[in-house]
Protein backbone atom coordinates (compact mmCIF):
# COMPACT_ATOMS: atom_id res chain seq x y z
CA UNK A 1 0.00 0.00 0.00
CA UNK A 2 1.40 3.50 -0.96
CA UNK A 3 1.72 6.12 1.21
CA UNK A 4 -0.78 9.02 0.69
CA UNK A 5 0.09 12.71 0.34
CA UNK A 6 1.00 15.12 2.51
CA UNK A 7 -2.10 17.28 4.21
CA UNK A 8 -4.29 14.33 2.33
CA UNK A 9 -7.75 16.65 3.24
CA UNK A 10 -6.37 19.67 2.45
CA UNK A 11 -5.47 17.97 -1.32
CA UNK A 12 -8.38 16.46 -1.62
CA UNK A 13 -10.18 20.02 -1.04
CA UNK A 14 -7.54 21.10 -4.28
CA UNK A 15 -8.68 18.03 -5.99
CA UNK A 16 -12.64 18.75 -5.92
CA UNK A 17 -12.56 22.33 -6.61
CA UNK A 18 -9.60 22.19 -9.68
CA UNK A 19 -10.82 18.79 -11.43
CA UNK A 20 -13.54 17.03 -12.37
CA UNK A 21 -11.61 13.66 -10.64
CA UNK A 22 -14.38 11.21 -9.50
CA UNK A 23 -15.08 10.92 -5.89
CA UNK A 24 -13.16 7.55 -5.62
CA UNK A 25 -10.36 8.44 -7.27
CA UNK A 26 -9.55 11.10 -5.46
CA UNK A 27 -10.21 8.66 -2.39
CA UNK A 28 -7.96 6.61 -3.32
CA UNK A 29 -5.27 9.27 -4.36
CA UNK A 30 -5.63 11.00 -0.73
CA UNK A 31 -6.46 7.32 1.32
CA UNK A 32 -9.53 8.84 2.20
CA UNK A 33 -13.30 7.25 2.35
CA UNK A 34 -15.27 8.13 -0.78
CA UNK A 35 -18.34 9.55 1.51
CA UNK A 36 -15.62 11.46 2.84
CA UNK A 37 -14.67 13.34 -0.08
CA UNK A 38 -18.43 13.76 -0.93
CA UNK A 39 -18.40 15.29 2.00
CA UNK A 40 -15.67 17.66 1.02
CA UNK A 41 -17.77 18.16 -2.04
CA UNK A 42 -21.03 18.93 -0.11
CA UNK A 43 -19.36 21.45 2.04
CA UNK A 44 -19.62 19.14 5.35
CA UNK A 45 -16.33 18.12 5.88
CA UNK A 46 -13.08 19.97 5.96
CA UNK A 47 -14.93 23.21 5.81
CA UNK A 48 -12.39 26.12 6.74
CA UNK A 49 -9.48 24.12 5.22
CA UNK A 50 -6.97 25.53 2.20
CA UNK A 51 -6.74 23.62 -0.42
CA UNK A 52 -3.08 22.28 -1.17
CA UNK A 53 -1.65 22.11 -5.18
CA UNK A 54 -0.22 18.43 -5.00
CA UNK A 55 1.28 19.56 -8.63
CA UNK A 56 3.28 22.17 -7.04
CA UNK A 57 4.34 20.27 -4.45
CA UNK A 58 5.94 17.63 -6.48
CA UNK A 59 3.26 15.13 -5.38
CA UNK A 60 1.34 14.66 -8.85
CA UNK A 61 2.00 15.67 -12.33
CA UNK A 62 -0.65 17.31 -14.48
CA UNK A 63 -0.42 14.81 -17.58
CA UNK A 64 -1.56 12.41 -14.56
CA UNK A 65 -4.39 14.75 -13.83
CA UNK A 66 -5.88 15.14 -16.98
CA UNK A 67 -5.05 10.77 -17.90
CA UNK A 68 -7.55 10.30 -14.60
CA UNK A 69 -10.21 12.73 -15.95
CA UNK A 70 -10.45 10.99 -18.82
CA UNK A 71 -10.82 7.49 -17.64
CA UNK A 72 -12.99 7.15 -14.36
CA UNK A 73 -11.97 4.34 -13.58
CA UNK A 74 -8.22 5.14 -13.63
CA UNK A 75 -6.24 5.15 -10.45
CA UNK A 76 -3.98 8.20 -9.81
CA UNK A 77 -0.01 7.32 -9.58
CA UNK A 78 1.71 9.94 -7.46
CA UNK A 79 5.00 11.69 -9.17
CA UNK A 80 8.21 9.97 -7.94
CA UNK A 81 10.06 12.72 -5.88
CA UNK A 82 13.95 13.84 -7.84
CA UNK A 83 15.14 14.79 -4.65
CA UNK A 84 16.36 11.45 -2.66
CA UNK A 85 16.36 12.62 1.31
CA UNK A 86 18.99 11.24 3.56
CA UNK A 87 17.69 8.57 6.30
CA UNK A 88 17.41 9.86 9.46
CA UNK A 89 19.67 7.33 11.69
CA UNK A 90 18.61 6.89 15.34
CA UNK A 91 21.49 7.51 17.99
CA UNK A 92 21.24 6.19 21.37
CA UNK A 93 23.10 8.53 23.17
CA UNK A 94 21.67 9.80 26.23
CA UNK A 95 20.61 7.73 29.71
CA UNK A 96 19.65 4.28 28.90
CA UNK A 97 15.30 4.13 29.34
CA UNK A 98 14.14 1.85 31.19
CA UNK A 99 10.48 0.23 30.55
CA UNK A 100 8.41 1.28 33.52
CA UNK A 101 7.51 -2.39 34.07
CA UNK A 102 11.17 -3.05 34.60
CA UNK A 103 11.90 -0.67 37.11
CA UNK A 104 11.34 -2.14 40.16
CA UNK A 105 13.67 -4.57 39.36
CA UNK A 106 16.52 -2.07 39.39
CA UNK A 107 17.22 -1.88 43.53
CA UNK A 108 17.35 -6.10 42.82
CA UNK A 109 20.08 -5.52 39.80
CA UNK A 110 22.20 -3.00 41.64
CA UNK A 111 22.39 -5.30 44.87
CA UNK A 112 23.63 -8.24 42.83
CA UNK A 113 26.06 -5.94 40.90
CA UNK A 114 27.50 -4.71 44.42
CA UNK A 115 27.76 -8.20 45.65
CA UNK A 116 28.79 -10.10 42.50
CA UNK A 117 31.09 -7.03 41.26
CA UNK A 118 32.52 -5.09 44.03
CA UNK A 119 35.36 -4.00 41.64
CA UNK A 120 32.44 -1.66 39.69
CA UNK A 121 32.55 1.66 40.21
CA UNK A 122 28.80 4.08 41.06
CA UNK A 123 29.26 4.87 37.60
CA UNK A 124 29.56 1.62 35.64
CA UNK A 125 26.58 0.59 37.60
CA UNK A 126 24.95 3.61 36.45
CA UNK A 127 25.64 3.00 32.50
CA UNK A 128 24.18 -0.18 33.07
CA UNK A 129 21.05 -0.43 34.69
CA UNK A 130 20.52 2.94 34.60
CA UNK A 131 20.07 4.19 37.62
CA UNK A 132 21.44 7.11 40.97
CA UNK A 133 24.71 7.13 42.44
CA UNK A 134 22.57 8.23 45.68
CA UNK A 135 20.08 4.69 45.08
CA UNK A 136 23.42 2.98 45.03
CA UNK A 137 24.52 4.16 47.96
CA UNK A 138 21.52 3.89 49.87
CA UNK A 139 21.45 -0.23 48.34
CA UNK A 140 25.18 -0.49 49.64
CA UNK A 141 24.47 0.81 52.84
CA UNK A 142 21.31 -1.24 54.00
CA UNK A 143 19.34 2.26 54.22
CA UNK A 144 17.11 1.72 51.14
CA UNK A 145 13.46 2.07 51.70
CA UNK A 146 12.63 -1.42 50.75
CA UNK A 147 15.76 -3.16 51.70
CA UNK A 148 14.23 -5.71 53.59
CA UNK A 149 12.82 -7.57 50.41
CA UNK A 150 15.79 -6.79 48.08
CA UNK A 151 17.01 -10.38 46.60
CA UNK A 152 20.15 -9.80 44.45
CA UNK A 153 18.60 -10.70 40.96
CA UNK A 154 21.52 -10.80 37.92
CA UNK A 155 20.57 -7.69 35.68
CA UNK A 156 20.86 -9.59 32.61
CA UNK A 157 17.96 -11.83 33.33
CA UNK A 158 15.78 -9.16 34.21
CA UNK A 159 16.75 -7.72 30.61
CA UNK A 160 17.92 -4.37 32.27
CA UNK A 161 21.44 -4.65 30.31
CA UNK A 162 23.06 -7.08 27.66
CA UNK A 163 25.99 -9.63 28.96
CA UNK A 164 28.28 -7.63 26.23
CA UNK A 165 27.61 -4.53 28.20
CA UNK A 166 27.92 -6.39 31.34
CA UNK A 167 31.04 -8.38 30.66
CA UNK A 168 32.55 -4.84 29.23
CA UNK A 169 32.67 -3.26 32.63
CA UNK A 170 33.71 -5.74 34.56
CA UNK A 171 36.95 -6.52 32.25
CA UNK A 172 37.61 -2.63 32.37
CA UNK A 173 36.92 -2.33 36.27
CA UNK A 174 39.60 -5.38 36.80
CA UNK A 175 41.96 -3.31 34.30
CA UNK A 176 41.97 -0.38 36.50
CA UNK A 177 41.78 -2.54 39.96
CA UNK A 178 45.74 -3.43 39.77
CA UNK A 179 46.67 0.19 39.87
CA UNK A 180 44.17 1.24 42.93
CA UNK A 181 45.56 -1.95 44.69
CA UNK A 182 49.10 -0.75 44.07
CA UNK A 183 48.36 2.49 45.26
CA UNK A 184 46.09 1.26 48.32
CA UNK A 185 48.94 -0.95 49.70
CA UNK A 186 51.65 1.31 49.81
CA UNK A 187 55.58 1.09 50.17
CA UNK A 188 56.05 -2.90 50.03
CA UNK A 189 57.59 -5.65 52.48
CA UNK A 190 61.48 -5.74 52.24
CA UNK A 191 62.81 -9.83 51.86
CA UNK A 192 63.11 -11.70 54.77
CA UNK A 193 67.02 -11.86 53.47
CA UNK A 194 67.20 -8.22 54.41
CA UNK A 195 64.97 -7.84 57.30
CA UNK A 196 66.68 -10.74 59.49
CA UNK A 197 70.33 -9.61 57.82
CA UNK A 198 72.10 -8.56 61.35
CA UNK A 199 73.86 -5.07 60.78
CA UNK A 200 77.25 -5.12 61.06
CA UNK A 201 77.53 -1.59 62.53
CA UNK A 202 75.09 -2.15 65.40
CA UNK A 203 76.61 -5.46 66.33
CA UNK A 204 80.23 -4.10 66.56
CA UNK A 205 78.98 -1.00 68.45
CA UNK A 206 77.22 -3.40 71.03
CA UNK A 207 79.79 -5.48 71.41
CA UNK A 208 82.70 -3.30 72.11
CA UNK A 209 80.00 -1.72 74.99
CA UNK A 210 80.01 -5.18 76.90
CA UNK A 211 83.98 -5.26 76.57
CA UNK A 212 83.99 -2.04 77.96
CA UNK A 213 81.70 -3.35 80.78
CA UNK A 214 83.74 -6.42 81.28
CA UNK A 215 86.76 -4.45 81.75
CA UNK A 216 85.66 -1.90 84.01
CA UNK A 217 84.51 -4.44 86.17
CA UNK A 218 87.51 -6.32 86.49
CA UNK A 219 89.67 -3.52 87.20
CA UNK A 220 87.36 -2.42 89.50
CA UNK A 221 87.71 -5.81 90.81
CA UNK A 222 91.81 -5.96 91.05
CA UNK A 223 91.49 -2.45 92.89
CA UNK A 224 89.39 -4.07 95.68
CA UNK A 225 91.73 -6.73 96.10
CA UNK A 226 94.58 -4.44 96.65
CA UNK A 227 92.75 -2.58 98.96
CA UNK A 228 92.29 -5.32 100.93
CA UNK A 229 96.22 -6.65 100.85
CA UNK A 230 97.22 -3.15 102.25
CA UNK A 231 94.77 -3.70 105.48
CA UNK A 232 96.38 -6.87 105.80
CA UNK A 233 99.71 -5.04 105.72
Amino acid sequence: MSQGPLMPKATAVWLVENTSLAFEQIADFCKLHPLEVKGIADGEVAAGIKGLDPVSTGQLTRDEIEKAQKAPHYKLKPAVSKVKLPEVKRTTKGPRYTPLSRRQDRPNAILWLLRNHPELKDSQIIRLVGTTKSTIQQIRERTHWNSGSLQPMDPVTLGLTTQINLDFEVQRAAADRPAAMAAESGASLLPTEVSTAPEPEETAEHGGREERIDADSVFAKLKGRHQDEDDDA
